[in-house]
């Protein structure tokens, strides 16, 4: 099994690849895996000569510093999970000082509007640091694919914004929700839940379930009310947002029309743990 935490061995390994001209699919994580992101591995296994995995925590996405601090950082598990899975997926798993040299530091994007919407009002910068640590990963590991759940799926669209502004050649896939047996969108922040909170945190799916079939007939304010009114009756949630948006513009959609995607898209705390989901009322 080959594990870089340096980007010129890595580079020089996936050299010798480039030269076959072999396809490689990249799956960026910030570690404390889960089936969620060896499903994404599966996915680039299948469809790729070799993957590479990143298992990186970017401080420059963190506009919370306890948030940053207490994030999983599981890299021996990590990498035992990848090894069980293929032994021949390729880990690099940097330092910060890799990543970034000296200097800790977001680039600033213009992603078109995409992030002042929805976790990029309550998250000021994190979306630079995303499309920043994106980009220099692109650039180390050159992937033909790269792989990006949809949970995320804000980030996956600024992702793919991010790419074809700056034309990289790299083609952004998508992949469902990986989701726990309950309904649970699959996320490392599940692990700091109680398994009492665990088992209230499946109500966020069902909730937005609800507000799928509520968006048949009623408007995305009238779903929106209901969304709100359900939450009343769990006490221990706190609503950050609730939004229906269309998928392409991630604007909220005000009056529903028939040609366009949409998608609701939750964030909310429980036990000052926060959890995001998102489903196409499609």
């Amino acid at each position: 099994m080959h594990i870089f935490n340096e980007k010129a061995p890595l580079i020089a390994h996936l050299a010798n690849s480039k030269n076959r001209n072999a396809t490689i699919g990249f799956v960026p994580t910030m570690g404390a895996l889960h089936q969620g992101h060896l499903s994404l591995m599966q996915q680039s296994i299948s469809e790729n000569a070799i993957t590479v995995v990143s298992i990186f925590v970017n401080p420059t996405q963190f506009n919370n510093a306890e948030d940053l601090l207490k994030y999983p950082r599981t890299l021996e598990q990590d990498v035992q999970k990848i090894a069980l899975l293929n032994p021949d997926i390729i880990i690099f798993a940097p330092t910060v000082t890799a990543i970034y040299d000296h200097e800790i530091s977001s680039q600033e994007f213009d992603f078109d509007g995409l992030e002042h919407q929805m976790e990029g009002k309550f998250r000021p910068g994190h979306f630079d640091g995303v499309g920043t640590v994106v980009k220099k990963l692109f650039e180390i590991v050159t992937p033909t694919k790269a792989y990006f759940g949809e949970k995320d799926f804000q980030q996956l669209q600024i992702i793919k914004k991010m790419v074809a502004k700056n034309h990289l050649p790299v083609k952004v896939v998508g992949c469902a929700i990986y989701r726990e047996p309950s309904g649970l969108a699959m996320s490392s922040r599940n692990e700091r839940l109680t398994p009492t909170e665990r088992e209230k945190a499946a109500n966020i799916y069902q909730i937005l379930l609800k507000a799928k079939e509520a968006f048949r007939t009623q408007s995305p304010q009238e779903v929106s009310q209901l969304v709100e009114h359900t939450l009343a009756n769990h006490p221990d949630f706190e609503l950050e947002y609730f939004q229906i948006a269309e998928e392409e513009t991630l604007l909220p959609c005000l009056t529903k029309k028939e040609t366009t995607k949409y998608r609701a898209f939750i964030a909310l705390f429980i036990n000052k743990i926060r959890l995001i989901d998102t489903l196409s009322l499609n």
